[in-house]
């Protein structure tokens, strides 16, 4: 009271001292300076100051009031009282009941556990005799009080055996088995002792046992706080404490829930090696000096959310078996996530990185959340281990690619990444396409560049055949993925407003978030364009189409070789058929049975190649089948069996429509080479008829396929050009075509894929 009277008296007390002294201390008078010539005027100005005067009174009042908060409010806890050996036993005789759980109130209290003082050891031995001897252990309540000195939990806890029943009843089934782990480990350690002579044999096994919950919230512990190696049967509840020192909680393991929300960790946290068979909560939390928690297993959910982290942060080998959240998280000291294992999600979403993160050697057995991330310099994924159903929600991640670095293993880091939509994340995608390019990660920033472009193809779909939901009738948006009761709402809540973003059918009562994510890539706000655009659109989606699935927009060699390997033996069996089948009557012209095992033979064996090799790159190989098939199949069966029914009369019938360059036999580029010999017949003269009376002539109709598919091969096999169906000419000309199209594609894809072949093959 003292203090509060000082500061409430001080300006009253200023005031009055100011206003007692003589009026010329306070303001030197003006007629020492001026020269009035009358009464009057030194009268006003008497007047004047006076009233100046009491302004300053006025103000040095103000000013004692101002400082009143201050001068109270210096230190709340100094109006604490002092714990004593008498109050606590008080306490103890006569605990609370709340809840209806027996509850020792030591709230609000100053307790002073220096070293040096001589009321620790009566805390510790009257408190730890107080919470061991009821059947049900008393809630420990040190809420809002101030702990001077070290606080050790130990000290509170009683000594078990560690072999033996006792534990048994007070464990869950995850505690019981722990302790076996625990049990086996320590007799390793014995064993190793005793045989290096640094423990006597016989030594008594102990562990330290805190069976009671403990609240603590806004307390504020000035020294270390000291939980090692105890195993926590009670619930840990210290919401807004203030740690000052150190957190040591080392080999700890929690029976229950540990909640430290909004905790303000001041000293280092140490937590190696801890368990925690429940919820643990560290969320809005402050880690100023760094935390530890390597080792340390989370056999349920673990929340750091809304945290701020600095210092040294190691949560290495750390195994996270319930959901990881550490949204909203500040990380301003690295984060190091080495060799960790996350059987559940793992969300940092809305995080901001300040140092690297670092994943390496992680596991992921879940999806992890990445949504509008800023990272630092640095996120290095190196040697991660995604299962099937984990994957990189990076949607709307934020870094830069002069100063970020995003790293992983080569192949398979770009696989990793998700993105579900286009709009939005165009300059992300962009982004880390450029930073594999310049990690000369060639295969992780094509595979951003397919990312993309399946996307822009899920967009253009959904313009095209998207219900639009401003005039969609009920019956469409149901197709579209909506409930009946959903698609009613839409409708009513469209007739007040219209609708200006898929995302506005969240504002729709009964549509929630797992129904957007449904129907979001079904649906659109406004179609864009006239009929004339959006034909061009369709034309547009086709063609991309046909990139994604049979080449993977150019990124994928194994894919596009697997095209040619089952093109290149069908339409040499189209060949050999359409060459060597003329007619059955009057007089039969037919291929030996012999020549067609053998092509069915060899092509079968390409066509096998080809198949495994496509079905392995592609993948969706249900539609690289179909789109190889519709190139295929309907325009040759189709002209084929307009050959068949019209039938062949012509000159040279028993003469093959193929004819080979004698001159010479070398291995070509016949990238410039037409299907058909020209009509000067100094070229005539150097082509003539393959033989159909050689038992390897079943290869020429190989070569001739390779020929018009590859523009590459050994003979220059072509079509003759004389007494020839049109049929037949259509047929070849058709695979040339396609051919064309895939040789191009083929050295587009070469060029993506293999880095410096693009200088070889444009300049």
């Amino acid at each position: 009271m003292g203090e509060f009277g000082d500061g409430r008296f001080r300006g009253w007390k200023l005031a009055v001292m100011a206003y007692r002294l003589p009026f010329p201390w306070r303001f030197p008078q003006p007629s020492r300076f001026l020269s009035l010539g009358s009464g009057l005027g030194l009268g006003f100005e008497r007047w004047a100051w006076r009233w100046v005067t009491v302004l300053m009174v006025v103000v040095a009042l103000l000013g004692g009031l101002v400082a009143l908060p201050t001068v109270a409010g210096a230190d709340p806890v100094s109006t604490h009282p002092l714990l004593t050996t008498e109050v606590l036993r008080q306490r103890l005789a006569n605990p609370l009941q709340r809840e209806g759980r027996t509850v020792v109130d030591l709230r609000s209290f100053t307790i002073d556990l220096k070293t040096d003082s001589d009321f620790a050891t009566s805390f510790y031995r009257l408190l730890s005799n107080g919470l061991q001897r009821p059947a049900t252990p008393p809630v420990l309540d040190l809420s809002y009080a101030l702990v001077q000195g070290d606080f050790d939990l130990q000290k509170l806890g009683q000594r078990e055996p560690l072999y033996g029943e006792t534990l048994a009843p007070l464990l869950s089934p995850e505690g019981l088995s722990q302790l076996k782990r625990d049990r086996q480990r320590l007799s390793q350690l014995s064993r190793l002792s005793q045989s290096l002579l640094i423990q006597a044999e016989g030594t008594p096994q102990d562990i330290y046992l805190f069976r009671g919950p403990l609240l603590a919230v806004q307390t504020h512990f000035e020294g270390s706080v000291l939980a090692g190696e105890t195993y926590v049967l009670g619930q840990i509840l210290a919401q807004g404490a203030r740690f000052d020192q150190e957190l040591y909680l080392a080999g700890a393991r929690f029976n229950r829930e540990v909640n430290l929300v909004g905790a303000d960790f001041r000293g280092r946290v140490q937590a190696k090696s801890a368990i925690f068979f429940a919820p643990a909560r560290f969320d809005q939390g402050f880690f100023r000096q760094g935390a530890n928690f390597q080792g340390a297993e989370f056999k349920a959910n673990a929340n750091f959310s809304g945290s701020q982290l600095a210092g040294d942060l190691n949560f290495s080998r750390v195994q996270w078996q319930g959901t990881a959240d550490f949204a909203r998280t500040l990380w301003q000291g690295t984060a190091f996530f080495l060799r960790d294992r996350f059987d559940q999600a793992l969300f940092f979403t809305e995080a901001r990185f300040e140092a690297p993160l670092i994943l390496r050697q992680a596991r992921f057995g879940a999806p992890v959340n990445l949504r509008n991330v800023l990272l630092g310099p640095e996120a290095d994924f190196g040697d991660a281990l995604f299962q099937p159903a984990a994957y990189l929600n990076v949607a709307g991640m934020e870094f830069s690619v002069e100063q970020t670095r995003i790293l992983g293993t080569p192949g398979r880091i770009g696989r990793a990444f998700s993105v579900p939509q286009l709009a939005g994340n165009e300059t992300l995608l962009r982004n880390l396409e450029r930073n594999f390019r310049q990690l000369e990660q060639i295969s992780d920033a094509n595979r951003i560049a397919y990312t993309t472009e399946r996307l822009r193809l899920k967009d253009w779909q959904r313009q095209l055949i998207g219900a639009d939901l401003n005039q969609a009738p009920k019956a469409a948006l149901i197709k579209a993925g909506f409930k009946e009761t959903q698609a009613e709402a839409l409708i009513a809540y469209r007739q007040e407003k219209p609708l200006l973003s898929v995302d506005d059918i969240l504002n729709v009562k009964g549509i929630d978030l797992a129904a957007y994510v449904k129907v979001r890539d079904h649906v659109l706000v406004r179609r864009q364009g006239n009929l004339g655009g959006r034909v061009t659109l369709a034309l547009r989606w086709v063609l991309l189409e046909s990139l994604i699935v049979l080449s993977h927009y150019g990124t994928s060699f194994g894919l596009i070789f697997g095209v040619g390997l089952v093109a290149i033996p069908l339409f040499a069996g189209m060949f050999w058929f359409v060459d060597r089948y003329r007619r059955r009557l009057p007089t039969p012209i037919l291929p030996p049975l012999g020549e067609g095992l053998w092509l069915g033979g060899g092509g079968g064996m390409l066509l096998i190649l080809g198949l495994s090799n496509l079905l392995r790159a592609a993948d969706y190989p249900q539609f690289t089948l179909l789109s190889l098939g519709l190139l295929i199949f309907p325009v040759p069966l189709l002209l084929i069996a307009l050959l068949l029914k019209q039938g062949r009369f012509h000159d040279h019938l028993h003469d093959s429509y193929l004819v080979e360059d004698g001159s010479m036999r070398q291995l070509r580029l016949l990238i410039a080479r037409l299907p058909v010999i020209p009509k000067y017949y100094f070229f005539r003269d150097r082509y003539t008829p393959i033989l159909l009376d050689r038992r390897w002539n079943w290869l020429n109709y190989l070569d001739f396929s390779l020929n018009n598919w590859l523009k590459f091969g050994f003979n220059d096999i072509r079509l003759r050009d004389h007494n020839v169906p049109g049929l037949v000419t259509a047929l070849v000309w058709y695979q040339w075509g396609l051919g064309l199209i895939y040789t191009a594609l083929l050295l587009w894809t070469l060029s993506r894929t293999i880095p410096g072949l693009n200088l070889l093959l444009y300049f």
